[in-house]
């Protein structure tokens, strides 16, 4: 079986993508196939340590966003997807997959359009409630198409797309809270808040902690990733902010949580604040009450569709940013501390959100087609 990965350079398409590997490395153990050939086709390996633990072999290709604002810039992209595609062909000829899985974005181009130049059939996955253009497009021929979101379904053939929810790495399943306490060395006693700023948009929520964090280090535990580019400034800031030993040692900033962190962190949270991107279902798979803030400028405003579908079900409140003001989100945080019994219906309504068997779904779908395709 030879199966190749494609996708943008951001957490939400790639950690779904090694969701689906570690699934279809788990089926190729139980049913005692030879081990599958596994392929990463993008602009950059985004974790080349995670894909070498996973047996997946990066190719580059280059490729350009396409900008409503920027033609010049549109011109230098297009010859780099151009050259991109070329290489894409190319590459793909020599290892000839049985199938594409693709995750969407601009970087996924290259990989989709020598897919459909060579004949090789097509699986799309689209986390978001309205699809990106790359999605759009490939939705046309794709063979299969799978969505996280009921809603993302009426942009697609509906005889070729199903609702199965978003794939999430058992890696980050949260560890007892005991366990997560001593690892993260945690005071106990107090409930935990994790802040997860994302890839995008997270100098905003830093902002947003940094004003508020004296008045919230009197009664949460925070647990803060702050983005790679940002620790240093935050950590001097919050000194500042919070002069008072006892109380830093409330305050636990990491530029990024590796999936062994995420999970102990998962493992202790209370409630989770984040951004309204595929982060959504790892904290519905957790069960936690959250804050989703989505980002204003998002492509189809799809973050903020997220974060109402999200709010539909129960499982969190949503704060525009228009009305993100720190009088605002500590009255909202310390709403959810006084009323324990809305935090334990929203951490129910989290649990009956999540889909737990999307990326064994996918991982059984692209076994099939290798399977058909090697007959």
């Amino acid at each position: 079986m030879k199966i190749l990965f494609t996708g943008g350079g951001s957490g939400g398409h790639f950690y779904p993508i090694i969701a689906v590997a570690e699934q279809i490395e788990k089926i190729a153990i139980e049913r005692k196939y030879l081990s599958p050939n596994l392929y990463f086709m993008s602009t950059d390996p985004f974790d080349e340590r995670m894909l070498f633990d996973h047996h997946i072999e990066f190719l580059k290709v280059s490729a350009g966003k396409m900008r409503l604002d920027a033609p010049i810039k549109n011109i230098l992209d297009s010859f780099n997807t151009f050259i991109g595609t070329i290489k894409a062909i190319f590459k793909m000829f020599s290892i000839y997959p049985d199938v594409v899985f693709s995750k969407g974005a601009y970087a996924s181009f290259p990989a989709l359009l020598a897919a459909r130049i060579l004949r090789i059939p097509v699986v799309i996955h689209e986390s978001d409630s309205v699809p990106g253009r790359a999605n759009k497009w490939a939705g046309k021929f794709a063979d299969r198409i799978a969505v996280s979101y009921a809603e993302a379904a009426k942009y697609f053939p509906k005889e070729r797309v199903a609702l199965i929810g978003q794939p999430t790495r058992e890696a980050i399943k949260p560890h007892p809270r005991d366990e997560a306490e001593r690892f993260l060395k945690l005071e106990s006693g107090l409930p935990v808040m994790l802040i997860l700023g994302g890839s995008q948009g997270a100098e905003k929520i830093n902002e947003l902690v940094i004003s508020v964090l004296p008045e919230l280090l009197k009664n949460w535990v925070i647990i803060h990733q702050t983005g790679k580019a940002n620790l240093s400034e935050v950590v001097n800031r919050a000194k500042v902010a919070v002069p008072e030993l006892a109380v830093q040692s409330r305050y636990h900033p990491f530029d990024f949580l590796p999936d062994s962190a995420m999970a102990m962190a998962a493992g202790a949270a209370n409630l989770v604040i984040s951004r309204a991107g595929s982060t959504i279902f790892e904290i519905a798979s957790w069960g936690i009450p959250s804050i989703v803030i989505p980002i204003t400028e998002s492509n189809g405003d799809h973050q903020r569709q997220n974060a109402f579908n999200y709010l539909q079900s129960g499982a969190a409140i949503m704060i525009e940013e228009a009305n993100l003001t720190p009088h605002i989100f500590i009255e909202e945080v310390e709403r959810l501390r006084n009323n324990p019994e809305l935090m334990k219906n929203m951490a129910v309504a989290a649990k009956n959100f999540y889909q737990p068997d999307a990326a064994r779904k996918i991982a059984e779908a692209l076994i099939k087609i290798c399977l058909e395709h090697e007959r």
